[in-house]
């Protein structure tokens, strides 16, 4: 039983976007950041039991990036759309969350596409540059609903935070594409050439 642990982390981590769209659609900053955090430790938690105990599995491998993304384009939308700032700018620009969908969304379809002309996705691991842009994102609004929840300016640290999630969002978004793409074309070839006598 233990080692279903950390898929079910994965699974509370998803869960966890309804109330924290809820809660920042209310404006409930304060309680927004206990939740956030508490996931944003879910994240780390679940990584370090499946590496410390061996308590991997294909599922838990696909469960793990499935609830960051939840999570995150959740409480990025809900913040740009829904939550505004004193001076009625959206507490995250625009710019800001259209690559972070975006790169998700080309993940998406990249490998539902790969899957259906390639095969399975037996060999997917996020790269080193993905778990930066998660970890990043992550600090991002937790930043931003700290600002909000506090009181406070942080503008140096916003400033460095929201450009560092876009380069590292941009860089591994092109990383993955580049990555799949590159693997699709080495297998069609193989197939293509057959097994050399």
């Amino acid at each position: 039983m233990l080692h279903h642990i950390p898929n079910a982390l994965c699974v509370l981590r998803m869960l966890m976007a309804i109330p924290v769209a809820l809660l920042l659609a209310r404006g409930r900053f304060d309680v927004t950041l206990i939740v956030f955090g508490i996931a944003a430790i879910t994240d780390g938690l679940d990584g370090f039991l499946a590496k410390r105990f061996h308590w991997t599995s294909e599922l838990g491998k696909a469960l793990d990036p499935l609830a960051d993304k939840i999570l995150l384009v959740t409480a990025f939308i809900t913040l740009a759309w829904v939550n505004r700032a004193p001076d009625g700018a959206p507490l995250i620009p625009i710019w800001i969350v259209v690559p972070v969908v975006a790169r998700d969304v080309v993940i998406t379809v990249g490998a539902i596409i790969y899957v259906n002309t390639v095969g399975p996705l037996t060999e997917a691991r996020p790269t080193i540059i993905s778990k930066l842009n998660t970890l990043f994102q992550i600090a991002y609004i937790l930043a931003i609903v700290a600002t909000a929840a506090l009181g406070v300016t942080w503008s140096i640290l916003i400033a460095v935070l929201s450009t560092i999630v876009v380069v590292t969002t941009i860089s591994s978004g092109i990383d993955y594409v580049a990555t799949y793409t590159q693997r699709a074309i080495t297998i069609s070839k193989s197939r293509r050439d057959g097994p050399v006598a």
